[in-house]
């Protein structure tokens, strides 16, 4: 008998009148499949960023909708997707694990642990895109967060909710900073969240048992995005990250996530933008690439209801130009920037900070009222230096005013040098630059200022605790305190000069 095509599908239609609607599954076939992507057909219905499963185990993130396929990205490069594969939609996006118990693991960017320490548990499952916070929802930024960094404590603060970016040439100091702030953050009630994109294996394990001797790793979540691991891996990395720090942030925790680097992050998304074949732009990337980092640094903030989310991206740049397409991107976006030196670097001056091209736009808003007395002046005092350092490099005859410049800058330039892996407190860095403002380490010398402020500061806090105690409790440095601290100075110059002369 022949029977019609559309007999056919007057039949099937009959069939499935009396199947109830839910029931039916949406499957897709593959067509193609090559570097970590595969395209689809048959699924007419599904959404952009839809988790879909595949039958060999393997899933995929949809990132491209066309008009009777999707292209979509593999989570695992590990199992392979076989033309003519069956996928089946899911209906959810990706999400991330999120709960308190993820602090001291180390998690890959699909949620599984990977430092041999066992299953993970967690609270809940969230979305790794999140609706950004609304201005309304949203408080000033005001509280300080310390970094235990002199220079950035000092002339960039650093404030809770705060994103201030961190940017330099390669192997100039940007991840030292951020581990040091980690570092910093112990005993101070901040949970922090490190993202690692695209970083060397050895490095992220070296990281990690540094954060673990510390005692730092219990109030950490580390995220990794192995240089290895598929693109989108390194892609999805960021989002989850801070998809864990805005729910410990919802518990009314302050948190600080640091983003290594979101150099690394724009490469990797911008691969996979060609091989999706979209138009390419300036440097080859695409052109929603500024949307890529601007929803995910907006997310960062402070809130009403309580707790808040810092955000310290790294973003690496070559030849010192900051004026690259991602960096200027990044400086747009961010509420400030940390510029790292590579000529400063080289010198020996660590951290290797700029301070004529970094900037904090909150400023003296998160600072506390202590280091802000003290550093006044300072700001002026190093710019003056460095325009009278090159000056005097021709060989000019300097008066007597400009020689005292000279020597107070490089009083203020040794002040701020700082040894990795050591911080200090905010009380500490107002005595060391009481010092300075006050005239105390010109009689001592360039060489053994260094060692001299940091004795005083441990003589304050030994035999004069009362005063130490004060200005932590207080965020301030009063008149009263300061005469004597002028005191104790004098004190201790005496103390501390009698033994050299006795040699």
């Amino acid at each position: 008998m022949d029977i019609k095509n559309t007999d056919l599908v007057s039949l099937f239609e009959q069939a499935l009148r009396d199947v109830p609607e839910q029931k039916l599954e949406e499957i897709g076939i593959v067509v193609q499949v090559g570097d970590g992507i595969c395209k689809m057909y048959g699924l007419t219905h599904a959404m952009y960023g839809e988790l879909i499963e595949f039958e060999g185990g393997n899933r995929g993130i949809i990132m491209q909708l066309d008009e009777d396929s999707v292209s979509l990205f593999l989570l695992q490069s590990t199992i392979a997707v076989a033309e003519r594969e069956v996928g089946r939609r899911t209906g959810s996006v990706f999400k991330a694990p999120v709960g308190m118990q993820l602090l001291g693991r180390v998690i890959n960017a699909l949620g599984v642990p990977i430092d041999g320490m066992g299953d993970l548990v967690y609270d809940a499952l969230w979305p790794i895109e999140a609706e950004i916070p609304g201005i309304i929802e949203r408080s000033p930024v005001n509280e300080s967060l310390e970094t235990g960094i002199l220079v950035i404590d000092a002339l960039f603060p650093i404030g809770k909710g705060q994103r201030e970016l961190l940017i330099g040439n390669r192997s100039s100091g940007k991840t030292s900073i951020a581990i040091d702030t980690i570092l910093h953050q112990k005993n101070k009630n901040v949970l922090c969240v490190y993202v690692s994109i695209g970083q060397r294996v050895a490095n992220v394990a070296r990281m990690v048992r540094l954060l673990e001797e510390n005692g730092a790793l219990d109030y950490t979540v580390v995220v990794s995005a192995e240089a290895g691991e598929a693109v989108l891996n390194q892609y999805l990395a960021p989002y989850v990250g801070c998809t864990i720090g805005e729910y410990f942030r919802s518990q009314q925790r302050d948190v600080l996530i640091v983003y290594d680097d979101l150099s690394n992050h724009a490469v990797a998304f911008r691969e996979m933008s060609l091989l999706l074949r979209h138009a390419p732009g300036r440097e080859a990337f695409p052109g929603d690439v500024f949307y890529l980092h601007s929803r995910l640094l907006e997310r960062a903030g402070k809130i009403i209801s309580g707790g808040s989310l810092t955000a310290l991206p790294i973003v690496q740049i070559q030849g010192d130009d900051i004026t690259a397409y991602i960096p200027t991107n990044l400086i747009s976006i961010t509420d400030g920037q940390i510029v790292l030196d590579t000529k400063l670097f080289n010198q020996g001056m660590r951290p290797a900070v700029n301070a004529e091209l970094s900037v904090s736009r909150v400023g003296g808003a998160a600072q506390t009222r202590a280091i802000k007395k003290m550093t006044k002046a300072l700001r002026l005092e190093l710019a003056q230096y460095h325009e009278l350092l090159d000056f005097a490099q021709f060989g000019t005859e300097l008066d007597d005013s400009s020689r005292r410049r000279l020597e107070r800058g490089a009083l203020a330039v040794e002040l701020l040098r700082q040894p990795q892996y050591v911080t200090y407190s905010f009380v500490d860095q107002a005595l060391m630059l009481f010092l300075l403002k006050e005239d105390f380490l010109d009689a001592i010398g360039v060489a053994k200022a260094k060692t001299f402020v940091v004795q005083f500061v441990s003589f304050v806090k030994s035999v004069h605790n009362d005063v130490y105690a004060r200005i932590f409790s207080s965020q301030d440095v009063s008149d009263a305190d300061i005469a004597l601290l002028r005191v104790i100075a004098q004190e201790f110059s005496t103390l501390f000069v009698a033994p050299d002369l006795e040699k």
